[in-house]
C-alpha cells in the first residue's frame, strides 16, 4: 500500500505522520512531501519523535512535484494550506483524505511552551493515524497479505 502525506513545509507534521505510519507496519510504502518544502526537518520534530523511539533524522523535505506522476492508494493532507494548494496528480489516487493538525513550527513563546506544543501535536498525530491504521489499513492489508502469527 502506497501512501503520500502532504503539508506545506514537509518539516514537522507530515514527517511525524510518515514516521508513525512506517513504524506501525513495514508493509506500508510511506512518503511525505510539501507544497513549499523547508530546507530540513525541524529539529524539534526529530527530537520529539526520538522520544517515541522513531528516527526521522534521515528524512528530507521533498517537493510535491517529485511525486505528482505516481499512483497512490492514499494521499493525505495534514494542514489546511496543503489541502487548499494540493495539486492535481497525474497518476491515479484511490483516496484523498485530510487530517488537519496545528503547526508546531508556528508556536511562539518560551522553549518549554514550544516543546510542549510539538509533543501535543505529535501525540495527536500518533493517535489519529494509529486509529486510522487500525480501522482502515490493517483490514485492507489483511485481505491482501497473509499476516504471520
Amino acid at each position: 500500500m502506497k501512501i503520500l502525506i502532504i503539508c506545506t513545509g514537509n518539516s514537522c507534521r507530515s514527517q511525524m505522520a510518515h514516521g508513525f505510519l512506517q513504524s506501525f507496519d513495514n508493509r506500508l510504502q510511506v512518503f511525505s512531501a510539501g507544497t513549499k518544502p523547508a530546507e530540513k526537518v525541524h529539529p524539534l520534530a526529530v527530537q520529539v519523535m526520538q522520544e517515541k523511539k522513531i528516527d526521522i533524522s534521515h528524512h528530507v523535505p521533498t517537493h510535491i512535484d517529485t511525486y505528482i506522476d505516481d499512483s497512490w492508494d492514499y494521499v493525505i493532507t495534514v494542514c489546511g494550506g496543503a489541502k487548499e494548494t494540493c495539486p492535481v496528480f497525474h497518476g491515479k489516487v484511490k483516496h484523498l483524505l485530510h487530517m488537519g493538525f496545528d503547526d508546531p513550527a508556528a508556536v511562539e513563546g518560551a522553549p518549554q511552551k514550544i516543546a510542549y506544543e510539538f509533543r501535543r501535536i505529535r501525540d495527536d498525530i500518533e493517535r489519529l493515524f494509529r486509529q486510522w491504521y487500525q480501522d482502515e489499513l490493517a483490514t485492507q492489508l489483511e485481505g491482501k497479505f497473509l499476516i504471520p502469527n
